[in-house]
């Protein structure tokens, strides 16, 4: 599916960047959204920014945003949880 919309120039260049840095940003941008609410998994939010996992990982980590982001009850849990297993 290809989705399009128009910007005005004066945005490119207060940003400056060019349509495709743009693009890319905002691919990014919309993924990592979608993902921090738990509408996207990690894969398909990859997916959605144009990258592969790892490289969504990495980039994430180049922009400081946690790839899993666990409350302290939720950390208990996990380790209950693996604790439990054989």
């Amino acid at each position: 599916m290809n989705i399009s919309f128009s910007v005005n120039d004066d945005i490119l260049l207060s940003l400056k960047e060019d349509a495709e840095e743009f693009t890319k940003n905002l691919r990014f941008l919309s993924a990592l959204t979608l993902y921090r609410k738990n509408r996207l998994s990690l894969g398909k939010a990859a997916e959605l920014a144009g990258y592969n996992k790892p490289d969504f990982i990495d980039r994430l980590r180049l922009e400081k945003e946690d790839v899993f982001d666990f409350n302290e009850t939720e950390i208990d849990q996990i380790f209950a949880d693996v604790e439990k297993l054989p």
